[in-house]
């Protein structure tokens, strides 16, 4: 993490107990080296037990990790990053808040070690594992994220999804989808042909309209192919989606520099 990436991240970084007097034993490392230790993780795609010894010891790594996990402070670290973003990066009066966002799916193999119970086969895109359902801000920004077998349709998956972006950002009122999300609830679709009815030109044009809004989040995909921990789902469905804010937090700090 460079200098200028740390002075953006330490103001977001939650205050430890023991700095807003509710006691508590000092760390013994430094939050920087915690997070460079996790972000050789998720950006390497390397195990815990493969951690370089320049970092801290890989026990004290995984319970920094597993303590933000459990108390839900990856996911509230990404989102005063995001919201940090939307401000600095956006049009003149972007709010902090979005209100619209963007859903779409991605399949994903799954490693020999995940139960068959938590895996399945998509056979529309001939795809076995497990699918990471996103929906983004119009940067490309994550909002909210779930894993789920791959036989579980985007439809099936989209009204879970779309609830929790309601209760999560209530400001949001507009989510643009793809042909996948056909009839899903709240969410804007475009037009299918058929052998039988050919489009309208006003149809052709609201797709090219829905393609251009639905960019940013294909984009966002196709960025995060380039990293090798989300090549392969190892953990439960509750856990995948850990990593992937976390490495979104990455992600956001590069398009914030």
């Amino acid at each position: 993490m460079t200098d200028a990436e740390w002075e953006a991240v330490r103001p977001l970084l939650p205050v430890p107990a023991r700095f807003q007097g509710r006691g508590g034993r000092p760390e013994g490392y430094c939050h920087r080296q915690l997070l460079d230790a996790i972000r050789h993780l998720v950006a390497g795609g390397i195990s815990w037990r493969a951690m370089p010894a320049e970092f801290p010891d890989r026990g004290r790594v995984y319970a920094f990790f597993r303590r933000w996990r459990e108390h839900g402070l990856i996911a509230e670290f990404h989102d005063r990053l995001r919201g940090t973003v939307r401000e600095r990066e956006g049009r003149e009066g972007r709010e902090a808040e979005p209100t619209a966002g963007i859903i779409d799916a991605q399949p994903a193999k799954a490693a020999a070690s995940v139960p068959a119970a938590s895996r399945g086969y998509d056979g529309g895109k001939k795809a076995p594992g497990r699918k990471r359902h996103i929906v983004t801000d119009t940067l490309g920004l994550l909002l909210v994220v779930a894993v789920t077998a791959s036989n579980i349709g985007d439809r099936g998956a989209a009204a879970g999804l779309l609830m929790r972006l309601r209760r999560m950002h209530r400001d949001i009122t507009l989510v643009w989808a793809d042909g996948g999300y056909t009839d899903a609830p709240v969410a804007v679709t475009g037009y299918k042909a058929t052998r039988a009815r050919k489009l309208t030109p006003g149809q052709k044009e609201a797709n090219r309209i829905l393609a251009a809004g639905r960019a940013p989040v294909e984009h966002g995909f196709a960025h995060l192919k380039n990293w090798r921990i989300l090549t392969k789902l190892r953990t439960a469905p509750a856990r995948s989606t850990q990593p992937l804010r976390a490495l979104l937090v990455l992600t956001t700090l590069e398009v914030a520099r």
